[in-house]
């Protein structure tokens, strides 16, 4: 059925734009977020910055409510990990509404550390101390590269709140992103899922030299 644009917004010095596509049943086989070349410069220095887009209406189907581009010019925890410039790319399966409720401190702290059935978790996938507000715990892949004595140029994290999936969560450095890669790999799953919807099975990273655009999207949306 084709590929169906939603929110456009700036991104530093350029534009980013949700997007999904839909096959020819219509129903949802990838979705993702397109920024343009000039989206790498012209970022604030010193903080770090949101920018959400909403997606379009026929991406009601699948897992997700928004997306969130934060911009992180110093990296963040874990140092020597994270802590190059990148863009931390947030596919939230909650509203903007549940996200401001999560604070992360006092007695919110318990929603943090609240575990999983072990049939909801990711494959391989452990627990980072504490929580961010907004967001909620962060899970990694202790066998990424990262981890492991490698560069961190891109990644793929889990987040959860209150015991339960609330966001996926792709990483990619500005250095990465401007040798213009092209990366496909199949994801971690968990064995089952909150609700009823359609959830990716991979992830792409790719550059187009024609319209001097990146897009990342989460591929092989599947009805589980």
């Amino acid at each position: 059925m084709g590929m169906f644009e939603g929110e456009s917004k700036t991104l530093g010095s350029g534009v980013a734009y949700s997007w999904v596509k839909l096959d020819n049943e219509g129903n949802p086989s990838s979705i993702g977020v397109n920024f343009t070349e000039s989206a790498l410069e012209g970022h604030p220095e010193g903080r770090t910055v949101e920018y959400t887009l909403a997606l379009p209406e026929e991406a009601a189907s699948t897992a997700y409510n928004h997306i969130g581009i934060d911009w992180n010019p110093h990296g963040h925890e874990p140092q020597g990990i994270y802590d190059k410039p990148h863009f931390d790319v947030h596919f939230y399966m909650i509203t903007p509404e549940e996200r401001d409720k999560i604070i992360a401190t006092g007695e919110d702290c318990k929603n943090l550390s609240k575990m999983p059935a072990s049939e909801y978790i990711p494959e391989g996938y452990v627990p980072t101390q504490g929580g961010v507000p907004r967001m909620g715990a962060h899970w990694v892949d202790p066998k990424a590269p990262e981890f492991n004595g490698q560069p961190f140029n891109e990644t793929f994290i889990y987040g959860f709140y209150n015991g339960e999936m609330v966001f996926v969560e792709p990483m990619v450095t500005i250095a990465f992103l401007e040798t213009k890669p092209e990366v496909t790999k199949e994801l971690k799953l968990p064995k089952c899922y909150p609700i009823s919807s359609y959830y990716p099975t991979g992830y792409s990273l790719s550059y187009n030299e024609t319209n001097k655009e990146y897009t990342l999207a989460l591929e092989g949306l599947t009805l589980r």
